[in-house]
């Protein structure tokens, strides 16, 4: 078994990126976004907690999204790994899925972190936003979620980076290369 984290700012090219390593590695994919916008469009009790979080632009608590990755994690026993894509974004939370997964008595193997600079981050959204219509991508939450992850999510590489786990991609060029890159350090394992 295999787990990574998939890290990088809106826009970075986590789900694309994910889409292909699913394919290829048969990794169960956990996105916390993806989990979020489906309990908001299913309009679960969870979800009426995180529409409220989300559209306020903040970032949905520790307790709520840990509990959503267990969900996760227990309906898959038998994966071959697990991807999670927008998960943690604290060292809080770091920490507490590093003990999670240590009780699973598996571990995070690797992270990925796409580098993308903020000017293509901001054109892959306006692209984004025209073709999907992301409540998530309009200009003020955006925003919002670019400083978060800028001035509060970043921090959360030296956690990794100390344990010798961190393995930086450059999220900028062509598709393919940027797949590529990423294989060639799970391979690795």
């Amino acid at each position: 078994m295999i787990n990574l984290v998939l890290f990088g700012p809106p826009g970075a090219g986590k789900g694309t990126q994910s889409e292909k390593l699913i394919k290829k590695y048969g990794f169960v994919h956990i996105s916390t976004g993806d989990m979020f916008r489906w309990h908001t469009k299913n309009d679960t009790p969870l979800g009426k907690k995180v529409k409220e979080i989300m559209n306020s632009g903040a970032l949905v608590p520790d307790e709520i999204t840990i509990s959503m990755l267990k969900e996760k994690l227990d309906k898959n026993p038998d994966a071959n790994g697990f991807l999670f894509d927008g998960f943690p974004r604290t060292v809080a939370q770091a920490e507490a899925l590093d003990k999670f997964m240590a009780n699973n008595n598996t571990a995070i193997h690797f992270v990925i972190a796409l580098d993308v600079n903020e000017k293509e981050l901001r054109e892959r959204i306006e692209k984004r936003r025209s073709i999907e219509n992301r409540a998530d991508d309009e200009e003020d939450k955006l925003n919002k979620r670019i400083t978060e992850y800028f001035s509060k999510t970043i921090h959360v590489l030296p956690f990794y980076e100390k344990q010798g786990r961190l393995n930086t991609i450059n999220g900028i060029g062509d598709i393919e290369n940027i797949f590529n890159e990423i294989s060639s350090v799970i391979d690795k394992k």
